[in-house]
């Protein structure tokens, strides 16, 4: 018997630190693939890789993720649950709360760039999360997803879980779908080196080609990513 799912869920996760052309395109291209019920990101709280900490506060993330989605055609909900969290941020913590809440028989679909694939074994129960939810995880400029690429115990964990984007809808968890088409190379590191450039300099007119202007125009006005 075929199992019926209710709900496709798509969820988009980092610090957004700060949110950038290439954070809409990843989330255009599985809003455009998968036609998600609902597209939720979801702002990291204190991501535990990330021993520097993050230089803009929740607040200003999440204010500057509004602006960014705003323009972008996709309806996206903000999801601060990581935020609210107070403590350190692991994203199996997080799809096992989203899959408790949407129950058994959605499709939770956890969308990444191929940069994030390459250091899966890294996170928290790792292999745990394929129980949770499906992947979808989209190739950028510099960053393969051949099995070359991925560390052996990922290239064999994906071995028999890839799907269609058709199936990953359809299933609740434990697929993984590639997309070899999204060719925006933005890193939130690179804009915030050419941030702190401007800041040094007064020059900004290349930013608009990493952030949206709504978004550079809330940086300037706040004043953040000062050297």
């Amino acid at each position: 018997m075929t199992r019926r799912i209710s709900s496709c869920v798509a969820l988009l996760g980092g610090s957004f630190d700060p949110p950038h052309h290439g954070h809409v395109a990843l989330a255009e291209l599985f809003a455009r693939q998968l036609h998600p019920d609902e597209l939720r990101v979801l702002p990291a709280g204190r991501p535990w890789q990330k021993a520097n900490g993050l230089e803009a506060d929740d607040a200003d993330r999440v204010a500057m993720l509004e602006l960014a989605f705003a323009g972008s055609g996709v309806p996206v909900t903000i999801d601060t649950r990581e935020i609210d969290r107070h403590g350190a941020t692991y994203t199996v913590e997080t799809l096992r709360d989203v899959r408790a809440e949407v129950g058994p028989d959605a499709s939770i679909v956890f969308v990444m760039g191929a940069d994030q694939l390459q250091k899966l074994d890294t996170w928290r129960d790792w292999h745990d999360l394929f129980a949770l939810a499906n992947f979808g995880v989209a190739a950028r400029p510099g960053y393969r997803l051949d099995d070359a690429a991925l560390p052996p115990a990922v290239a064999a964990e994906l071995a028999h879980r890839r799907a269609s984007f058709e199936d990953v809808r359809a299933s609740p968890a434990g697929k993984v779908c590639l997309a070899h088409t999204l060719a925006v190379d933005v890193s939130a590191t690179q804009v915030r080196e050419a941030l702190h450039a401007a800041s040094r300099t007064g020059q900004v007119s290349d930013l608009g080609a990493l952030v949206a202007p709504q978004v550079l125009d809330y940086i300037q006005q706040h004043n953040l990513y000062k050297n």
